[in-house]
């Protein structure tokens, strides 16, 4: 499902807000918004951004990490790609 990146959320529609924020995130991604290694917006950010709770954010990233696309380091951020290894 191919999204545009500068989509704005959809609070009626049959998506859930997480779901769209995540294909948001991915397609900024996918884009070249953020490099490899490189963070992306912090959680705060991004609830301005989008007007969203930050729970759904928080949400939305989670659907990320599971996916592999991004990777968190808690009180740091959120991180484009794989983790490095140690």
């Amino acid at each position: 499902m191919a999204t545009d990146p500068n989509a704005e959320i959809d609070h009626e529609g049959p998506v859930t807000p997480y779901r769209q924020l995540a294909e948001i995130l991915r397609a900024r991604i996918a884009r070249g918004d953020w490099a490899e290694g490189r963070p992306i917006p912090s959680e705060n950010r991004l609830v301005q951004e989008y007007g969203l709770a930050r729970s759904t954010v928080r949400r939305a990233i989670a659907v990320l990490v599971e996916e592999g696309a991004v990777w968190t380091v808690q009180g740091r951020g959120t991180y484009v790609g794989q983790p490095p290894e140690a």
